[in-house]
C-alpha cells in the first residue's frame, strides 16, 4: 500500500488547488447521498462508514507521518460528508409535512399566510394555515384561486371560508418527472386544491401583517398599472421576483433562447443593483475632498451596498438563488472593503456551504446547480493562465481592447452554456442551443438598459416624473422579449432528449467539479469524465413504455423515436406534456389505435412491439365495463404485459408482469425499456423518505422479464 499512498501524497503536495472548495463538495456529497439511499437503516451506515474512513486518518498506523495531506483528507472529508448527510435529515424531521392521507371535499376555514398572484394564469395562489379535516392537527396548504371579485380583497393574515377539493401532494407522474411531493414536504405543505366558487373573508387580519408580501403585490400593481399587462410580467420579475404575469408564450420564448435565466432573480441581478449602488456611492462621495480625505469610501460604500442587496433580496421573495446571490454579493463587498480578491472559489464554495445549512435541499434542485456551475466556470475561465494573459491590460487601440472584450465575452457566455446545457436536459429535457449568441446580446440589455430604466422609473414616480423612463423601459423590454422569440424560432434551437441516467448525470458532475476547482494540467483529468457524461445523456434513448402512477395515461414510443402513442387524447394537459417530455418529443402525440397491428375495442387494445431481441405483446384496458374473467384470462395468457387502471383479477397472468391499479398504487409510475430489458419506478427512486407515500402496502417488486 505504501507505492499508492505515497503517489496520492506526491499528488497532492504538487498540484495546486484550494482546500476550501472540496470541503464544500463533501458536505454536498453526503446531501446527494441521503436522498440517494432508500431508508434510515441506509443512512445510519453511511455515517457509521464516513466515521471509519475519519478513524483511519486519526490511527496511528506505522508511517502515517508520511502522508500529512492524505491523513487530513481522510479525516476531514468523510467527516464532513457525515455531517450533509445529518444536516438534510434533521431538516427533513424538522420541516417535513406529513401529506393528507387522501384527498378531501367540502367547506373550509384557514388564515391566508401569503399570496402569490399569477394573473397570467388568471388566478391567484393562496398559502394557507387550517386544520387537518379528520386529524385535527394544524397543517399548510396550497391554494389556487381563480381571480374573481369575490377573491380580490382577500389579504394576507385574513380568516377566509371556501370550498374545494384538497389532495396530498402529487409524486411524480413518471420515473424522472417533477417531484412536487418531495418540495411540498421541504415547504412544509401537506396538501394542495382549488377552490370551487368564492372565497370569503370571515375575519380581516391584523393591519400591517405580510408587510413584505404585501410590498412586493403593490410593488407588482403599479408596474402593471405603468408599463401594461404585456409588459408587466417580466418587469415584475426582474423587480420583484414575481413570475406569475409572465406570458406561456413569452416564458416558453425566453426557456428556449436560453434565457429563462434572466427571468429568476439571482445573480445576476442582485450583483447588478450592489455593483450600481457601489459605483454610485463611492463616486458621490468622491465629489467631497473633505469626506474622501477623511473616510474610506469602499468601506461605506460596501456598507450601502450590503444593504441594498439585502432588501432587493427581501423585497423579490428570499428565493434560494437570490439568498446564494446576496450572500455572493455580500462576500465580494467584504473583499473590495479589504482590498482583496473579489471572485474566487473559496467565495463561491464559502456561499454554497451558507445556502446549504439553512436549504440543504436545494443541491438536488436546478436552480442550485445551475447557478453555482455557472458561477464556477466564470472563475475557472478568468482564473486560468492563458485567459488571464489574454485580458492583462496593454497598450493598444481602443477598438483593439473593445475586441478583445467581445471575444473575451462570447467566450464566456459558450463555456457557461456548454456546462449548463447538460443540467438543463437532465432536469427539463430540453435547453437552447443559441444561449451562448441570444445572452451575450441579452444580459448587457438586461443589467444596463433594462434594470436601471425600471429602478429609475419607480424612484422618480414618487415625484410623478416616471413615465418618460416607463416608456422606454416597454421598448427594451419589447426588444429583449424580440431578441427571445428570434432566438427561439432559429432551426435547431432547441436540443429535446429523454429523460437521462443518474449515472451519466453525476459523472458529468464530478468531471466538471474536478475541472473547475484544480488549477493547472492537472485540472484537465476532469474532460474524459465530463465528456463522457455529457454524451451519455446526450445519447439517452427514450422508454419504449411510459405508465402513469394512476395507470390512465399510457405512452407507447415507436421504434427510432418518431412519434409518441396515448392511450387517451386529451388534449393539452399535465399529463400529456410529462409524456412528452420523458419521451423527448414534440409534436402532437398518436392515439394508441393507430399502432401499427393495435386491435382495440371499446375495453382493451392488444398491440405487438417489435424491438431488440423479438416481440412484446401488451394489452391496454381503455374503459370502465366489465369483462368476462375467462376472456380476460385468455387474454392476459397471450400477452407479456398487461396495463390496467383497475384492479386485475388473480386469473389474469402475462408472462412479464401486470401493471394494474394494486401494483402501481405501490410503485408509482413506470418506465419500460424492452432492449434492455429493464423497468424504473417512482417508487425505485423515492425509498422510505417521508414523502412518498404508496397508496397501497406491500412489496414493490416486479419479476425479471422471461428470456
Amino acid at each position: 500500500m505504501s507505492r499508492p499512498l505515497a503517489a496520492i501524497e506526491r499528488f497532492l503536495s504538487q498540484a495546486g488547488f484550494d482546500r476550501g472548495p472540496w470541503l464544500t463538495v463533501a458536505f454536498a456529497g453526503g446531501i446527494v447521498t441521503w436522498f440517494a439511499l432508500p431508508s434510515p437503516p441506509f443512512w445510519v451506515g453511511f455515517c457509521g462508514l464516513c466515521v471509519v474512513f475519519a478513524t483511519t486518518g486519526m490511527a496511528p498506523w506505522p508511517g502515517r507521518e508520511a502522508y500529512p495531506r492524505l491523513r487530513k483528507a481522510a479525516l476531514v472529508l468523510p467527516l464532513l460528508a457525515m455531517a450533509g448527510c445529518l444536516t438534510i435529515w434533521t431538516r427533513s424531521e424538522i420541516v417535513g409535512e406529513v401529506p393528507l392521507e387522501r384527498p378531501f371535499a367540502g367547506s373550509f376555514t384557514a388564515r391566508v399566510l401569503d399570496i402569490q398572484p399569477q394573473p397570467a394564469l388568471g388566478r391567484d395562489r393562496l398559502i394557507l394555515a387550517m386544520r387537518e379535516p379528520d386529524g385535527g392537527r394544524s397543517i399548510k396548504i396550497r391554494l389556487n384561486v381563480t381571480r374573481t371579485d369575490a377573491a380580490a380583497p382577500v389579504g394576507i393574515g385574513d380568516i377566509v371560508r371556501f370550498r374545494g377539493r384538497l389532495m396530498p401532494p402529487a409524486p411524480p407522474m413518471l420515473p424522472g418527472a417533477y417531484n412536487f411531493a418531495r418540495t411540498a414536504w421541504f415547504s412544509g405543505i401537506a396538501g394542495s386544491g382549488s377552490a370551487l366558487g368564492e372565497v370569503q373573508v370571515v375575519r380581516q387580519g391584523e393591519p400591517g401583517g405580510g408587510r413584505l408580501s404585501g410590498l412586493r403585490r403593490a410593488l407588482s400593481d403599479h408596474i402593471r398599472e405603468r408599463i401594461g399587462e404585456e409588459r408587466a410580467g417580466i418587469a415584475s420579475a426582474l423587480v420583484t421576483g414575481d413570475r406569475g404575469g409572465i406570458t406561456e408564450a413569452d416564458d416558453e420564448a425566453m426557456r428556449d433562447s436560453g434565457l429563462a435565466h434572466l427571468l429568476s432573480v439571482s445573480g445576476l441581478h442582485v450583483s447588478a443593483v450592489v455593483g450600481a449602488i457601489y459605483v454610485l456611492v463611492v463616486r458621490v462621495l468622491a465629489l467631497f475632498p473633505w469626506l474622501a480625505l477623511r473616510v474610506r469610501l469602499p468601506m461605506v460604500a460596501a456598507a450601502v451596498g450590503a444593504l441594498a442587496g439585502v432588501a432587493y433580496t427581501l423585497i423579490s421573495g428570499s428565493e434560494v438563488p437570490t439568498v446564494r446571490s446576496c450572500i455572493g454579493a455580500l462576500l465580494v463587498l467584504v473583499a473590495l472593503a479589504l482590498g482583496r480578491e473579489p471572485l474566487s472559489l473559496r467565495m463561491l464554495a464559502v456561499a454554497a456551504f451558507c445556502v446549504m445549512l439553512l436549504w440543504p435541499e436545494a443541491v438536488t434542485g436546478p436552480s442550485f446547480q445551475m447557478s453555482f456551475g455557472a458561477v464556477l466556470a466564470l472563475v475557472a475561465l478568468t482564473t486560468a493562465g492563458p485567459v488571464r494573459a489574454f485580458v492583462a491590460p496593454r497598450d493598444e487601440l481602443l477598438a483593439a481592447r473593445a475586441l478583445r472584450h467581445l471575444a473575451m465575452l462570447l467566450l464566456t457566455g459558450i463555456v457557461i452554456d456548454l456546462v449548463l446545457m447538460p443540467i438543463g436536459l437532465f432536469h427539463f429535457h430540453r435547453a437552447g442551443i443559441y444561449g451562448a449568441l441570444a445572452n451575450v446580446l441579452a444580459i448587457p440589455l438586461t443589467t444596463f438598459v433594462v434594470m436601471p430604466l425600471l429602478a429609475g422609473a419607480l424612484v422618480l414616480d414618487v415625484l410623478g416624473a416616471g413615465w418618460p423612463l416607463w416608456w422606454l423601459a416597454q421598448s427594451a423590454i419589447d426588444l429583449l422579449t424580440g431578441l427571445a422569440h428570434w432566438f427561439a424560432s432559429r432551426p435547431g434551437a432547441v436540443a429535446i432528449l429523454p429523460a437521462g441516467a443518474n449515472g451519466a448525470f453525476l459523472v458529468f458532475v464530478a468531471g466538471g467539479l474536478w475541472i473547475g476547482l484544480w488549477s493547472g494540467r492537472v485540472r484537465w483529468i476532469g474532460l474524459p469524465p465530463a465528456l463522457l457524461g455529457a454524451g451519455l445523456l446526450a445519447v439517452a434513448s427514450p422508454p419504449d413504455i411510459l405508465v402513469s402512477g394512476d395507470g390512465r395515461h399510457v405512452g407507447l414510443v415507436e421504434a427510432g423515436g418518431q412519434r409518441l402513442f396515448v392511450l387517451r387524447d386529451g388534449g393539452e394537459g399535465y399529463a400529456r406534456d410529462n409524456l412528452r417530455e420523458l419521451a423527448g418529443m414534440e409534436g402532437d402525440p398518436v392515439p394508441l389505435n393507430r399502432w401499427p397491428g393495435a386491435h382495440c375495442n371499446r375495453d382493451f387494445c392488444a398491440l405487438p412491439l417489435k424491438r431488440e431481441g423479438g416481440t412484446w405483446r401488451l394489452l391496454v384496458s381503455r374503459g370502465r365495463d366489465a369483462v368476462p374473467e375467462r376472456a380476460l384470462a385468455a387474454a392476459c395468457d397471450r400477452s407479456d404485459i398487461v396495463i390496467s387502471d383497475r384492479w386485475l383479477p388473480g386469473s389474469c397472468r402475462p408472462r412479464w408482469f401486470k401493471a394494474d391499479r394494486g401494483l402501481l398504487n405501490r410503485t408509482g409510475g413506470l418506465a419500460v425499456h424492452l432492449s434492455e430489458r429493464r423497468l424504473a419506478t417512482v417508487a425505485d427512486g423515492e425509498g422510505e423518505h417521508g414523502w412518498w407515500r404508496p397508496s397501497e402496502p406491500g412489496p414493490a417488486t416486479i419479476p425479471d422479464p422471461p428470456r
